[in-house]
């Protein structure tokens, strides 16, 4: 087990770190719904029928597309272009380890880079491709969400307005709620981009080593 939790502590922490703050974000959310439906002298909700609600579904969606919007640009973005004197960037004038070209003969190479043909082709942009298709499901059940909710908040004023999904999508209601999150995460991105050419962190691989220049590019 102290194998194990050391191999792999970064994600065992960040897992629990995300259970615990996504089941409080839930909680706390349940709270301030029901607040809102009993200001309004409606039922409040259980809790199991709470984790079904737009509000719920909503707040924990709306808030994880920006995040794999974020890293699956990052990921792409970082392939072409480059930022001098960011560990964070690709060295512009020197190739790459990332850069090679796969062989199949390299010890323990995964199985798609020894089956070659479309498998390699798909499997070398896994990534990216991984990180866009979570964004675009956070993106449609955001709007699910998104719609149950905002179809509620208008029925609780009383108006009559029951807008459909598509119809949701063409809101600004929809859109504030992303644009702020999506701009929250290119910031940063783009402070640790900057903010790494002339800061270190000791230990940190996301950091340069303490006494490397400002200009030099790249990690090590």
């Amino acid at each position: 087990m102290k194998k194990y939790l050391r191999e792999n502590g970064l994600s065992v922490l960040f897992l629990l770190l995300t259970l615990l703050t996504l089941f409080g974000q839930i909680l706390v959310g349940w709270h301030e719904f029901n607040d809102d439906l009993t200001d309004f002298g409606r039922t409040p909700y259980a809790f199991s029928d709470y984790l079904t609600s737009g509000h719920c579904i909503e707040a924990v969606f709306e808030n994880w597309e920006s995040e794999f919007l974020q890293m699956g640009m990052y990921v792409l973005l970082t392939v072409s272009l480059f930022q001098k004197g960011s560990s964070e960037s690709k060295k512009p004038d020197e190739p790459e380890e990332v850069d090679r070209e796969p062989s199949p003969a390299r010890k323990g190479a995964p199985w798609p880079v020894r089956r070659g043909g479309w498998v390699l082709k798909l499997y070398q942009n896994s990534l990216s491709i991984a990180f866009f298709l979570l964004f675009f499901i956070s993106f449609f059940l955001h709007a699910v969400g998104g719609v149950e909710q905002y179809n509620l908040e208008q029925a609780l004023k009383g108006k009559p307005e029951n807008l459909t999904l598509w119809q949701f999508f063409g809101t600004s209601e929809f859109w504030f709620q992303s644009l702020q999150n999506w701009q929250s995460e290119f910031l940063s991105v783009l402070s640790i981009v900057v903010l790494s050419i002339f800061l270190r962190q000791k230990g940190s691989p996301e950091s340069k080593p303490v006494d490397a220049p400002d200009s030099e590019t790249g990690s090590s």
